[in-house]
């Protein structure tokens, strides 16, 4: 059983869609999803699957990543219309919520793109449980980095670590004793804690929670250590001062572009036979 399998069981429980069955046998009906609102589509690929579990066929008129207008058509279905109702919810929560991600993604990424054009917009791990995969595959398709997927993939040395060991720095040589093959990030919240990483060689410096001022003459004296360690930035970071931090990041990442986005409206309308 893969995800979508337990998700439609979570909808379907072990009596199915009750309402549709009691409603209607053998009916063949098509359908269109149809976007209600200009975005970033994303997660067509995972709503067909949807609906060819449930035995429907679904026939993608765009593609995931594609810029579209409000009232585009962006999926044909065909089918039942006992299998059309019972994929319905779920291939359009994918495709609502991972729209909204992508699209946000993207709109971060023009913004900042004005100032610096080699600026990346990366997710956090603040994900829903169970759909961080889906999340960050959004924001990949808003133009967007994934950043880690989890604590196995990556080495991010945070302040609750540097609490425990004492030191920025004890911590690193630490991690470095240890890990061989890893990038190691080290998230900062001074400027004396980001010379010191940057002193030591690390990949990543992430300036948490710094105002734009602080954060560009830190960005600087990294850089006078050391040019090659990214700079990222985090925390307190919004649409409406993104730009500020661009001027001087390689990367911004964003916890709210997965944990608080706005869903794109997408509806599946039934055509009725005339």
């Amino acid at each position: 059983m893969d995800d979508i399998d337990r998700y439609l069981q979570e909808d379907l429980g072990t009596a199915g869609d009750i309402t549709s069955d009691s409603l209607f046998t053998d009916e063949i009906a098509y359908a269109y999803i149809v976007s209600k609102e200009k975005c970033v589509v994303a997660g067509l690929e995972e709503a067909k699957n949807v609906f060819e579990r449930v035995g429907a066929t679904a026939t993608l008129m765009v593609n995931d990543g594609d810029l579209i207008e409000k009232n585009t058509a962006v999926a044909y279905i065909n089918g039942s219309i006992r299998s059309i109702l019972r994929g319905e919810r779920l291939a359009l929560n994918f495709i609502c919520r991972m729209s909204g991600i992508a699209s946000e993604t993207k709109r971060l990424i023009d913004i900042c793109r004005t100032v610096n054009p080699q600026v990346i917009i990366a997710a956090t791990r603040k994900t829903t449980p169970g759909f961080r995969k889906y999340e960050k595959k959004a924001v990949i398709l808003g133009g967007g980095d994934p950043h880690r997927y989890g604590l196995y993939d990556a080495v991010m040395i945070k302040d609750n670590h540097i609490r425990f060991i004492g030191s920025v720095e004890d911590a690193i040589k630490r991690v470095k004793k240890k890990i061989k093959n890893k990038i190691i990030e080290v998230e900062v919240e001074n400027k004396e804690d980001a010379i010191a990483a940057a002193k030591l060689d690390v990949d990543v410096i992430m300036l948490d929670n710094f105002d734009a001022k602080s954060g560009r003459l830190t960005a600087k004296k990294i850089r006078q250590i050391n040019p090659h360690i990214v700079i990222e930035v985090s925390g307190g970071i919004t649409p409406e001062n993104i730009i500020e931090y661009a001027s001087f990041a390689d990367r911004i990442s964003l916890g709210y572009l997965t944990h608080s986005i706005k869903s794109k409206d997408f509806s599946l309308e039934i055509q009725v036979p005339r």
